[in-house]
């Protein structure tokens, strides 16, 4: 008897990875990656973060074999992609951001037919179950013409998961979906990545990445600038809020020397302050030094959200990278 082959530690292993598009009479070459090193491991929600134009999408499509790279290597699911490209295409469900939709198929006959592409057999075919998973049954044999954008990336996550793939990379998939479908789509997402899938989430909703990825990495400008556990990446922007409700709403907000301070609705006012540096306690003498008084405070750790416009957009003097 064959002993059944170990699963790889890692889902996903990418080093020194780059890609230069060839320029034309028109324009320069452009340089999309700059030698990425990435490691995602197997069984984690994993969040692919960045800006437009960051370089995660030609990442993405390296994987996916959809781009060749100019350098570096590639193993997914323990397989090299110059090597076995087959094996590792076939470890990989795909829900590209754009909505392919096969609007003259139902619902049934689009999985039935992806099923057929990966060459999975009938008996072993699985649309019923993942229709029924997605909430789509009671459209099973409508024509995808029919269905709302909604239903349509639903039945996109149902179409990459037809040949039961170990990864799922799902690259924008809730954007323009409604509140109550969103929450549908994170509880399936959930539930297979409890069963063993690997989840590669790229959004724009940097709530989402937050509260669902384990381990976030933030790509800008065609580098990793950050991939850490969420809680360490959240530490490291070492600055916190408080937020001043004062007695008499303010029509401006005091200046305070050596705070930003900016507005916030009511009349309140936030107070950001280095945590190496300052604490409440000299933030509320300086507000009260400013003729204020106080009615009410409450303060705000930075979110995701802090940390990636830090990294990508703002003043990285914020961002502390011993933290952990």
């Amino acid at each position: 008897m064959s002993e059944t082959p170990a699963l790889p530690d890692n889902a996903i292993e990418v080093h020194g990875l780059k890609k230069t598009y060839a320029g034309s009479k028109k324009a320069a070459p452009k340089t999309a990656l700059r030698g990425v090193d990435l490691v995602i491991p197997r069984g984690s929600v994993f969040g692919l973060l960045g800006p437009n134009g960051a370089g995660k999408s030609t990442l993405i499509n390296i994987l996916a074999g959809v781009v060749k790279k100019s350098e570096g290597s590639v193993k997914i699911w323990g397989r090299d992609i110059d090597k076995e490209p087959r094996d590792a295409a076939a470890a990989l469900g795909v829900v590209p951001q754009e909505i392919v939709a096969d609007v003259f198929f139902t619902p049934r006959e689009s999985l039935e037919v992806q099923a057929g592409f990966y060459g999975v057999p009938k008996n072993e075919r699985r649309s019923d179950e993942l229709l029924a998973a997605l909430g789509l049954s009671d459209k099973a044999n409508a024509y995808v013409r029919a269905l709302s954008g909604g239903m349509k990336r639903r039945l996109m996550v149902a179409k990459a998961l037809v040949h039961n793939p170990p990864i799922l990379i799902l690259d924008e998939p809730t954007a323009g979906v409604d509140v109550e479908l969103r929450r549908q789509l994170w509880a399936y997402v959930r539930q297979i990545n409890a069963e063993g899938v690997t989840i590669v989430l790229t959004t724009h909703y940097l709530e989402e990445a937050q509260e669902l990825c384990d381990t976030i990495a933030i790509v800008n400008r065609g580098e990793v600038v950050a991939c850490e556990p969420t809680p360490q990446l959240l530490r490291r922007l070492d600055s916190r809020n408080v937020v001043v409700t004062p007695e008499t709403p303010q029509p401006t907000p005091p200046v305070l020397d050596g705070f930003q301070v900016t507005t916030r609705p009511g009349g309140a006012f936030a107070v950001t302050y280095k945590k190496g540096q300052s604490s409440v306690e000299q933030v509320i003498n300086a507000v009260r030094a400013a003729g204020v008084t106080i009615a009410d405070i409450t303060t705000e750790d930075p979110d995701l959200e802090d940390v990636f416009l830090a990294l990508t957009y703002g003043d990285t003097s914020q961002v502390d990278p011993t933290k952990d």
